[in-house]
């Protein structure tokens, strides 16, 4: 069984038996990158030029990346990785921590790179309600799995280590990150921030990783504790979902309260909305906005990998191992 308290005799590696574990857990190190190789010099340069709403939405962004990356980092560490028994899925989940944390780092890159006033940066998610709101959120389904009195092997335990890793992982990565991720790829459509946008591109293609380690187990552990496959739960894990689409609909609402050329909220929402329809039918429920991608540079066939690189000129298929790669 995949979910349970993990010991010290859950050791060994082999034979491994959720093979896409550990898959996941090559490509993610193939992946491997560091903020400090994507120089940012042009992008200071796009910042001096920018509007005050482009130069607000840049910050509005990494004044909720910077903590969420380190409380994603605290979800795997209390929430998910003491309750799994497969040591594949450990290995995958120490990588994701170090990427998780990687990501925390680049966004401090950024911050100590731009002319921010980085205490106000830092402040703002605990002065703007719409992203307490969001943070709130997660920590509501985190708290249950940080409580000395779980026990996972009973079927509400079951349910709240689904319950947290729909919140954190489907809806905060896979929904709330992908929407900051659009936005600030946006700018590298009109040819701005684009060594910034490659950073994102990294950061993506990690995340993308994360999310689909999260989908797999969220239908391993439904695979084997069939008991928790009902339609009460369906609609439950269906409504964390909405929630996490409405909390994120008031967030952008601040981070665009009068939109810049070719962006605005509205867009941003619907986009929301469409990743989020996508991320219901891959926990195998129906849609439930029902609305089409707005974004189609972002890449209609998997919103994940394939971005429109109209304005690429680095490398943004960063591999370390470059055999792995193609390469001879």
């Amino acid at each position: 069984m995949i979910l349970g308290k993990a010991s010290p005799e859950d050791m060994n590696l082999h034979p491994i038996r959720y093979a896409w574990a550990y898959d996941l857990y090559n490509q993610a190190v193939r992946n491997t990158w560091f903020p400090h190789e994507i120089a940012l010099k042009e992008d200071l340069e796009d910042w001096k030029n920018m509007t005050e709403d482009e130069r607000h939405a840049v910050k509005f962004l990494m004044a909720f990346f910077n903590p969420a990356e380190l409380i994603v980092n605290r979800s795997i560490a209390l929430g998910i990785y003491p309750y799994l028994k497969s040591p594949e899925c450990h290995l995958y989940l120490a990588k994701q921590m170090f990427e998780e944390a990687n990501h925390c780092v680049a966004f401090e890159y950024v911050l100590q790179t731009f002319p921010f006033d980085r205490d106000k940066i830092f402040n703002l998610h605990l002065e703007t309600p719409s992203m307490g709101a969001k943070e709130n959120y997660v920590m509501k389904y985190l708290k249950r799995m940080t409580e000395g009195t779980l026990d996972i092997e009973s079927i509400e335990g079951k349910k709240d280590f689904i319950r947290n890793l729909v919140a954190t992982n489907i809806v905060m990565e896979g929904v709330w990150f992908y929407s900051g991720f659009m936005v600030a790829l946006s700018f590298r459509q009109r040819n701005q921030l684009r060594n910034f946008g490659s950073m994102i591109n990294w950061v993506l293609r990690d995340e993308s990783l994360h999310l689909k380690f999260g989908i797999n187990l969220v239908h391993a552990v439904l695979e084997e504790n069939s008991e928790l496959i009902t339609k009460d739960f369906a609609h439950e894990i269906g409504a964390i979902v909405v929630e996490g689409v409405d909390k994120e609909v008031a967030y952008n609402k601040d981070l665009f309260p009068t939109g810049i050329l070719g962006l605005n909220a509205d867009y941003v929402n619907q986009y929301v909305q469409y990743v989020a329809d996508r991320r219901l039918e891959e926990l195998g429920l129906p849609k439930h906005y029902n609305v089409t991608n707005p974004a189609k540079w972002m890449g209609a066939a998997t919103d994940v990998f394939e971005l429109v690189n109209f304005f690429e000129q680095q490398n943004t298929n960063y591999e370390v191992d470059a055999k792995a790669s193609g390469e001879k």
